[in-house]
């Protein structure tokens, strides 16, 4: 079934088609199962094109962060016609990478790139599914500027507000504040 962009804004979109997922991936967390919205094509290309819209010109590259954030980052490029960059879990890319710790919601991870696959000064939108206690992306942010690119915008489909993650990342576009 695929919804009507038309009839309904993107933020009501992932509030009609988010499911909520109690004490996953451990109790206390709930969960923002966004599946439905990418598998509705009328509902991504909705969100994408919200998630775009206020750095449409600003950009050379769409990153997103994995792994969620590569649906909408592939989404948006293709949209956009422009490339990709996936910032990757640790132990996905080969050869020399740079890693960025950093703390979750519920734990630890690392974020990988290849440092040399864009050219110095290369502008890069940074998608996201979810802003929780901004950690992923301050992670993300930190390895765009390490390699010597250049933060366009960073636009996500959820904020979480009452963990506080966009005071880490002022300016971040979020379609939905919850």
């Amino acid at each position: 079934m695929t919804s009507s962009p038309n009839a309904e804004t993107a933020a009501q979109t992932l509030e009609r088609l988010t499911r909520l997922v109690p004490d996953f991936p451990e109790p206390g967390i709930l969960f923002r199962d966004l599946s439905p919205v990418f598998a509705d094509g009328d509902a991504l290309r909705l969100v994408v094109d919200e998630l775009v819209a206020p750095f449409r010109g600003s950009f050379d590259v769409i990153a997103g962060v994995e792994a969620r954030g590569f649906v909408l980052a592939a989404a948006a490029a293709l949209a956009e016609g422009c490339g990709i960059l996936m910032i990757r879990k640790p132990g996905k890319l080969p050869g020399d990478v740079l890693t960025e710790s950093y703390d979750l919601e519920y734990g630890s991870a690392s974020l990988e790139v290849h440092p040399d696959q864009l050219l110095a000064g290369t502008r890069v939108l940074l998608l996201d599914d979810v802003l929780a206690t901004g950690g992923t992306l301050t992670a993300a942010v930190t390895l765009v500027t390490r390699a010597g690119w250049t933060v366009a915008g960073i636009a996500v489909l959820v904020e979480l507000q009452s963990l506080g993650g966009a005071a880490l990342l002022p300016g971040v576009h979020s379609i939905q504040k919850v």
